[in-house]
Protein backbone atom coordinates (compact mmCIF):
# COMPACT_ATOMS: atom_id res chain seq x y z
CA UNK A 1 0.00 0.00 0.00
CA UNK A 2 1.17 3.38 -0.56
CA UNK A 3 2.27 5.45 2.88
CA UNK A 4 -0.12 7.65 3.96
CA UNK A 5 1.67 11.20 5.16
CA UNK A 6 -0.65 11.97 7.55
CA UNK A 7 -0.57 8.52 9.68
CA UNK A 8 3.13 9.84 10.94
CA UNK A 9 1.04 12.20 12.77
CA UNK A 10 -0.53 9.62 15.31
CA UNK A 11 1.16 6.71 17.21
CA UNK A 12 -1.17 4.16 15.41
CA UNK A 13 0.59 0.60 14.98
CA UNK A 14 1.93 0.24 11.53
CA UNK A 15 1.50 -3.31 11.53
CA UNK A 16 -2.29 -2.78 12.09
CA UNK A 17 -4.88 -1.89 9.25
CA UNK A 18 -7.03 0.17 11.48
CA UNK A 19 -10.46 1.14 10.37
CA UNK A 20 -11.91 1.77 13.72
CA UNK A 21 -11.59 5.31 14.91
CA UNK A 22 -15.30 5.75 15.61
CA UNK A 23 -14.76 3.34 18.97
CA UNK A 24 -12.13 5.32 20.72
CA UNK A 25 -10.73 7.93 18.20
CA UNK A 26 -7.35 8.27 18.04
CA UNK A 27 -5.22 11.01 19.22
CA UNK A 28 -2.54 12.69 16.82
CA UNK A 29 0.97 12.87 18.78
CA UNK A 30 0.92 17.07 18.88
CA UNK A 31 -2.26 16.71 20.59
CA UNK A 32 -0.99 14.71 23.22
CA UNK A 33 2.45 16.69 24.03
CA UNK A 34 0.02 20.02 24.73
CA UNK A 35 -1.64 17.42 27.15
CA UNK A 36 1.63 16.41 28.61
CA UNK A 37 2.34 20.40 28.86
CA UNK A 38 -0.71 21.60 30.69
CA UNK A 39 0.26 18.35 32.75
CA UNK A 40 4.09 19.57 33.26
CA UNK A 41 2.08 22.73 34.34
CA UNK A 42 0.11 21.60 36.83
CA UNK A 43 2.43 19.24 38.79
CA UNK A 44 4.49 22.37 39.07
CA UNK A 45 2.25 24.40 41.15
CA UNK A 46 -0.74 22.03 41.66
CA UNK A 47 -2.54 24.35 44.26
CA UNK A 48 -2.08 27.83 41.73
CA UNK A 49 -3.32 25.81 38.94
CA UNK A 50 -6.16 23.88 40.20
CA UNK A 51 -6.94 26.49 43.04
CA UNK A 52 -6.39 29.64 41.42
CA UNK A 53 -6.17 29.36 36.94
CA UNK A 54 -8.23 26.29 36.43
CA UNK A 55 -11.94 27.95 35.76
CA UNK A 56 -10.44 30.59 33.40
CA UNK A 57 -8.43 27.83 31.60
CA UNK A 58 -12.27 25.60 31.53
CA UNK A 59 -13.52 28.89 29.92
CA UNK A 60 -11.15 29.28 27.75
CA UNK A 61 -11.33 25.84 26.04
CA UNK A 62 -15.32 26.10 26.49
CA UNK A 63 -15.43 29.28 24.22
CA UNK A 64 -13.33 27.42 22.00
CA UNK A 65 -15.34 24.08 21.90
CA UNK A 66 -18.35 26.25 21.77
CA UNK A 67 -17.68 28.07 18.78
CA UNK A 68 -17.02 24.99 17.11
CA UNK A 69 -20.21 22.66 18.15
CA UNK A 70 -22.49 26.15 17.21
CA UNK A 71 -22.98 26.64 20.80
CA UNK A 72 -23.45 29.73 23.62
CA UNK A 73 -20.75 28.89 26.31
CA UNK A 74 -22.72 29.40 28.59
CA UNK A 75 -25.06 26.13 27.91
CA UNK A 76 -21.53 23.98 27.85
CA UNK A 77 -20.33 21.79 30.36
CA UNK A 78 -17.16 19.93 30.31
CA UNK A 79 -17.98 16.01 30.85
CA UNK A 80 -15.17 13.12 30.97
CA UNK A 81 -17.38 11.30 28.15
CA UNK A 82 -21.27 11.26 25.82
CA UNK A 83 -22.46 8.39 28.59
CA UNK A 84 -21.36 10.41 31.88
CA UNK A 85 -23.60 13.50 30.18
CA UNK A 86 -26.45 11.14 29.24
CA UNK A 87 -26.54 9.94 33.19
CA UNK A 88 -25.77 13.85 34.51
CA UNK A 89 -29.42 14.31 32.61
CA UNK A 90 -31.44 11.23 33.22
CA UNK A 91 -30.06 11.02 37.11
CA UNK A 92 -31.30 14.98 37.05
CA UNK A 93 -34.90 15.00 36.07
CA UNK A 94 -37.81 13.74 37.59
CA UNK A 95 -40.44 11.35 36.66
CA UNK A 96 -43.51 9.66 38.19
CA UNK A 97 -45.50 6.54 37.58
CA UNK A 98 -47.11 6.22 34.29
CA UNK A 99 -44.33 8.65 32.26
CA UNK A 100 -42.99 7.02 29.06
CA UNK A 101 -39.54 7.46 27.92
CA UNK A 102 -39.10 7.44 24.36
CA UNK A 103 -35.77 5.52 22.65
CA UNK A 104 -34.90 3.61 19.33
CA UNK A 105 -34.14 -0.19 19.58
CA UNK A 106 -30.28 1.24 17.71
CA UNK A 107 -29.73 3.44 21.21
CA UNK A 108 -26.71 2.87 22.54
CA UNK A 109 -25.78 0.22 24.95
CA UNK A 110 -24.49 2.07 27.91
CA UNK A 111 -27.18 4.18 27.58
CA UNK A 112 -30.15 2.43 26.94
CA UNK A 113 -29.37 0.95 30.59
CA UNK A 114 -29.05 4.29 32.22
CA UNK A 115 -32.58 4.72 30.85
CA UNK A 116 -33.88 1.74 32.09
CA UNK A 117 -31.78 2.26 35.36
CA UNK A 118 -33.84 5.45 35.64
CA UNK A 119 -37.30 4.38 34.17
CA UNK A 120 -37.39 1.40 36.87
CA UNK A 121 -36.46 4.44 40.01
CA UNK A 122 -39.42 6.63 39.34
CA UNK A 123 -41.99 3.73 37.86
CA UNK A 124 -41.39 4.83 33.88
CA UNK A 125 -42.06 3.15 31.33
CA UNK A 126 -39.46 3.37 28.61
CA UNK A 127 -41.15 3.02 25.24
CA UNK A 128 -39.04 1.73 22.19
CA UNK A 129 -39.29 2.81 18.43
CA UNK A 130 -38.04 0.19 15.90
CA UNK A 131 -36.13 1.62 13.02
CA UNK A 132 -35.25 -0.37 10.08
CA UNK A 133 -31.99 -2.04 8.85
CA UNK A 134 -31.20 -1.42 5.71
CA UNK A 135 -33.24 2.02 5.66
CA UNK A 136 -34.38 3.70 2.21
CA UNK A 137 -34.21 7.30 3.88
CA UNK A 138 -34.72 9.61 6.95
CA UNK A 139 -38.45 9.64 6.72
CA UNK A 140 -38.42 6.32 7.91
CA UNK A 141 -37.12 7.36 10.98
CA UNK A 142 -39.05 9.96 11.51
CA UNK A 143 -42.33 8.38 11.23
CA UNK A 144 -40.67 5.30 13.16
CA UNK A 145 -40.40 7.88 16.43
CA UNK A 146 -43.15 10.44 16.06
CA UNK A 147 -45.60 7.22 15.96
CA UNK A 148 -44.58 6.29 19.45
CA UNK A 149 -44.91 9.90 20.98
CA UNK A 150 -48.22 9.87 23.07
CA UNK A 151 -49.91 12.52 25.91
CA UNK A 152 -47.20 10.43 28.21
CA UNK A 153 -43.98 11.39 26.45
CA UNK A 154 -41.96 13.25 28.74
CA UNK A 155 -38.48 12.81 26.72
CA UNK A 156 -37.04 11.07 24.32
CA UNK A 157 -33.60 9.96 24.05
CA UNK A 158 -31.83 9.49 20.50
CA UNK A 159 -28.92 9.22 19.15
CA UNK A 160 -27.42 11.30 16.19
CA UNK A 161 -25.25 9.12 14.72
CA UNK A 162 -25.97 5.70 16.16
CA UNK A 163 -23.35 3.62 16.78
CA UNK A 164 -24.26 -0.04 15.52
CA UNK A 165 -25.28 1.04 12.15
CA UNK A 166 -23.27 4.35 11.75
CA UNK A 167 -26.64 5.91 10.28
CA UNK A 168 -27.00 9.68 10.54
CA UNK A 169 -30.41 10.49 11.86
CA UNK A 170 -32.54 13.80 11.16
CA UNK A 171 -32.13 15.09 14.47
CA UNK A 172 -32.90 18.76 13.70
CA UNK A 173 -36.21 17.43 11.75
CA UNK A 174 -36.60 15.28 14.92
CA UNK A 175 -36.24 17.80 17.52
CA UNK A 176 -38.38 20.44 15.82
CA UNK A 177 -41.12 17.65 15.19
CA UNK A 178 -41.21 16.81 19.29
CA UNK A 179 -40.88 19.95 20.57
CA UNK A 180 -43.57 20.86 18.32
CA UNK A 181 -45.65 18.29 20.40
CA UNK A 182 -44.09 19.36 23.91
CA UNK A 183 -42.04 16.99 24.61
CA UNK A 184 -37.40 17.75 25.41
CA UNK A 185 -35.08 15.49 23.74
CA UNK A 186 -31.79 14.21 24.99
CA UNK A 187 -29.56 13.59 21.90
CA UNK A 188 -26.91 11.39 22.13
CA UNK A 189 -24.17 12.88 20.02
CA UNK A 190 -21.39 10.71 20.82
CA UNK A 191 -19.79 10.28 17.19
CA UNK A 192 -21.59 13.90 15.78
CA UNK A 193 -18.50 16.49 17.01
CA UNK A 194 -15.92 16.34 14.27
CA UNK A 195 -17.69 13.88 12.48
CA UNK A 196 -20.26 16.50 10.85
CA UNK A 197 -21.07 20.08 11.07
CA UNK A 198 -22.72 20.99 14.53
CA UNK A 199 -25.05 24.19 15.06
CA UNK A 200 -26.81 23.19 18.92
CA UNK A 201 -27.90 26.09 19.64
CA UNK A 202 -29.93 26.27 15.96
CA UNK A 203 -30.89 22.33 16.75
CA UNK A 204 -32.55 23.58 19.63
CA UNK A 205 -32.19 20.57 21.97
CA UNK A 206 -33.11 20.51 25.79
CA UNK A 207 -29.94 18.69 26.05
CA UNK A 208 -26.65 16.88 23.80
CA UNK A 209 -24.22 15.33 24.69
CA UNK A 210 -21.00 14.58 22.66
CA UNK A 211 -17.38 12.98 22.76
CA UNK A 212 -14.37 15.31 21.52
CA UNK A 213 -11.89 12.05 22.12
CA UNK A 214 -13.47 10.32 18.88
CA UNK A 215 -14.10 12.63 15.64
CA UNK A 216 -11.71 15.95 17.02
CA UNK A 217 -9.09 13.83 17.96
CA UNK A 218 -8.75 15.28 21.66
CA UNK A 219 -7.40 13.59 24.23
CA UNK A 220 -9.57 10.63 26.02
CA UNK A 221 -11.76 12.04 29.01
CA UNK A 222 -12.84 15.06 26.78
CA UNK A 223 -16.45 15.33 26.40
CA UNK A 224 -19.22 18.04 26.49
CA UNK A 225 -22.67 18.63 27.73
CA UNK A 226 -24.78 21.10 26.32
CA UNK A 227 -27.97 22.12 28.57
CA UNK A 228 -30.51 24.81 27.10
CA UNK A 229 -30.79 27.93 29.35
CA UNK A 230 -34.16 27.08 30.35
CA UNK A 231 -33.26 23.91 31.42
CA UNK A 232 -30.33 24.18 33.53
CA UNK A 233 -31.68 24.84 36.87
CA UNK A 234 -33.08 20.91 36.84
CA UNK A 235 -29.67 19.68 35.86
CA UNK A 236 -26.49 18.58 37.94
CA UNK A 237 -23.34 16.67 37.61
CA UNK A 238 -23.08 13.15 39.06
CA UNK A 239 -21.11 14.07 41.38
CA UNK A 240 -22.67 16.63 43.94
CA UNK A 241 -19.37 18.77 45.28
CA UNK A 242 -18.40 22.42 46.54
CA UNK A 243 -20.06 23.89 43.30
CA UNK A 244 -23.53 23.41 44.93
CA UNK A 245 -23.22 25.89 47.44
CA UNK A 246 -20.75 28.40 46.30
CA UNK A 247 -21.77 31.16 46.95
CA UNK A 248 -20.45 33.78 43.83
CA UNK A 249 -22.78 34.97 42.04
CA UNK A 250 -20.51 36.00 38.87
CA UNK A 251 -20.55 32.48 37.88
CA UNK A 252 -23.65 30.33 36.77
CA UNK A 253 -24.47 27.29 39.84
CA UNK A 254 -24.16 25.23 36.03
CA UNK A 255 -20.59 26.31 35.74
CA UNK A 256 -19.74 25.87 39.50
CA UNK A 257 -21.34 22.10 39.84
CA UNK A 258 -19.99 20.97 36.55
CA UNK A 259 -16.17 22.48 36.92
CA UNK A 260 -15.49 21.05 39.62
CA UNK A 261 -16.90 17.83 40.47
CA UNK A 262 -13.39 16.89 43.36
CA UNK A 263 -9.88 16.40 42.08
CA UNK A 264 -9.25 15.03 38.39
CA UNK A 265 -6.64 15.66 35.79
CA UNK A 266 -8.63 18.36 34.02
CA UNK A 267 -5.81 18.16 30.58
CA UNK A 268 -7.51 16.49 28.22
CA UNK A 269 -10.38 19.25 28.02
CA UNK A 270 -7.56 21.91 28.06
CA UNK A 271 -5.86 20.16 24.79
CA UNK A 272 -9.40 20.45 23.10
CA UNK A 273 -8.25 23.83 21.77
CA UNK A 274 -5.12 22.24 19.85
CA UNK A 275 -6.90 19.39 18.93
CA UNK A 276 -9.37 21.63 16.57
CA UNK A 277 -6.62 23.72 15.53
CA UNK A 278 -4.57 20.81 14.67
CA UNK A 279 -7.08 18.90 13.04
CA UNK A 280 -8.01 22.17 11.50
CA UNK A 281 -5.02 22.70 9.70
CA UNK A 282 -4.37 19.57 8.45
CA UNK A 283 -5.97 20.06 4.55
CA UNK A 284 -6.44 23.74 3.29
CA UNK A 285 -10.12 24.26 3.09
CA UNK A 286 -10.20 23.25 7.43
CA UNK A 287 -12.63 21.53 9.09
CA UNK A 288 -15.51 21.25 6.08
CA UNK A 289 -12.86 20.08 3.89
CA UNK A 290 -11.35 17.33 6.32
CA UNK A 291 -14.96 16.17 7.51
CA UNK A 292 -16.05 16.12 3.66
CA UNK A 293 -12.83 14.10 3.30
CA UNK A 294 -13.70 12.12 5.73
CA UNK A 295 -17.72 11.28 4.69
CA UNK A 296 -15.84 10.78 0.59
CA UNK A 297 -13.88 8.35 1.65
CA UNK A 298 -16.39 6.27 3.77
CA UNK A 299 -18.46 6.34 0.82
CA UNK A 300 -15.81 5.34 -1.72
CA UNK A 301 -14.76 2.43 0.86
CA UNK A 302 -18.73 1.37 1.33
CA UNK A 303 -19.01 1.22 -2.14
CA UNK A 304 -15.90 -1.11 -3.19
CA UNK A 305 -17.15 -3.27 0.01
CA UNK A 306 -20.46 -3.52 -1.42
CA UNK A 307 -19.29 -4.60 -4.72
CA UNK A 308 -17.26 -6.82 -3.70
CA UNK A 309 -19.23 -8.88 -1.61
CA UNK A 310 -22.36 -8.20 -3.74
CA UNK A 311 -24.39 -6.37 -1.18
CA UNK A 312 -26.93 -3.47 -1.98
CA UNK A 313 -25.76 -0.17 0.19
CA UNK A 314 -27.99 -0.54 3.39
CA UNK A 315 -28.74 3.39 2.98
CA UNK A 316 -28.68 6.47 1.23
CA UNK A 317 -25.67 8.26 0.80
CA UNK A 318 -26.59 11.05 2.83
CA UNK A 319 -27.24 9.53 5.44
CA UNK A 320 -23.52 8.11 6.22
CA UNK A 321 -21.20 10.51 7.78
CA UNK A 322 -17.38 9.07 8.75
CA UNK A 323 -18.39 5.79 9.15
CA UNK A 324 -20.68 3.45 7.49
CA UNK A 325 -22.13 -0.45 8.27
CA UNK A 326 -22.39 -2.99 5.55
CA UNK A 327 -24.37 -6.16 6.72
CA UNK A 328 -22.57 -9.17 6.25
CA UNK A 329 -24.19 -12.92 5.53
CA UNK A 330 -25.32 -14.99 8.82
CA UNK A 331 -22.54 -16.48 10.92
CA UNK A 332 -20.02 -15.88 14.23
CA UNK A 333 -19.79 -12.51 14.75
CA UNK A 334 -17.05 -12.85 17.21
CA UNK A 335 -15.26 -15.56 15.83
CA UNK A 336 -15.27 -13.36 12.71
CA UNK A 337 -13.72 -10.39 14.57
CA UNK A 338 -10.86 -12.54 16.32
CA UNK A 339 -9.74 -13.82 12.88
CA UNK A 340 -9.56 -10.38 11.33
CA UNK A 341 -7.21 -9.39 13.97
CA UNK A 342 -5.24 -12.38 14.57
CA UNK A 343 -4.76 -13.30 10.97
CA UNK A 344 -4.88 -10.41 9.20
CA UNK A 345 -4.21 -7.18 11.94
CA UNK A 346 -7.26 -5.70 10.89
CA UNK A 347 -9.26 -3.58 13.26
CA UNK A 348 -12.63 -3.49 12.18
CA UNK A 349 -15.86 -4.34 14.05
CA UNK A 350 -17.93 -6.72 13.35
CA UNK A 351 -21.33 -5.95 15.04
CA UNK A 352 -24.06 -8.53 16.43
CA UNK A 353 -27.17 -7.31 15.22
CA UNK A 354 -30.32 -8.98 17.07
CA UNK A 355 -32.39 -8.26 13.83
CA UNK A 356 -31.73 -9.87 10.45
CA UNK A 357 -28.82 -9.24 8.89
CA UNK A 358 -27.62 -10.34 12.51
CA UNK A 359 -23.79 -8.86 12.08
CA UNK A 360 -22.47 -6.08 10.55
CA UNK A 361 -18.96 -4.66 9.54
CA UNK A 362 -18.70 -1.11 10.57
CA UNK A 363 -15.91 1.12 9.12
CA UNK A 364 -14.31 4.23 9.51
CA UNK A 365 -12.65 6.93 7.38
CA UNK A 366 -10.12 9.12 9.57
CA UNK A 367 -7.80 11.17 7.16
CA UNK A 368 -4.98 8.43 7.78
CA UNK A 369 -6.79 5.72 6.23
CA UNK A 370 -6.15 5.20 2.56
CA UNK A 371 -8.38 3.49 0.22
CA UNK A 372 -6.51 0.74 -0.08
CA UNK A 373 -7.03 -0.30 3.69
CA UNK A 374 -10.59 -1.36 2.44
CA UNK A 375 -9.62 -2.73 -0.47
CA UNK A 376 -7.78 -5.15 1.66
CA UNK A 377 -10.31 -5.70 4.03
CA UNK A 378 -12.67 -6.15 1.42
CA UNK A 379 -10.58 -8.96 -0.14
CA UNK A 380 -10.34 -10.34 3.04
CA UNK A 381 -13.86 -10.65 4.06
CA UNK A 382 -14.73 -11.93 0.60
CA UNK A 383 -12.42 -14.60 1.05
CA UNK A 384 -13.50 -15.66 4.71
CA UNK A 385 -17.18 -15.31 3.61
CA UNK A 386 -16.62 -18.04 0.89
CA UNK A 387 -14.85 -20.75 3.15
CA UNK A 388 -17.75 -20.55 5.57
CA UNK A 389 -20.69 -20.40 3.08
Amino acid sequence: MRPNPFRDHWLLDPDVIFLNHGSFGACPQPVLMAQQAWRDRLERQPLKFLGREIEGLLDTARQALAAFVGANPAHLALVPNATTGVNAVLRSLQFQPGDQLLTTNQEYNACRNALNFVAERWGAEVVVADIPFPLTGPDQIRQAVLQKVTACTRLVLIDHVISQTAVVLPIADLVADLTAQGVDTLVDGAHAPGMIPLQLEQIGAAYYTGNCHKWLCAPKGAAFLYVRGDRQSQIHPLVISHGANDPRLERSRFHLEFDWMGTDDPTAYLAVPTALEFMGALLPGGWPALMQHNHQLAIAARHHLCDRLHISPPCPDSMVGAMATIPLPRGNASQLYQTLVEQFSIEVPIIPFPQNPHRLVRISAQIYNSLEEYHVLAKVLSQLLQETA
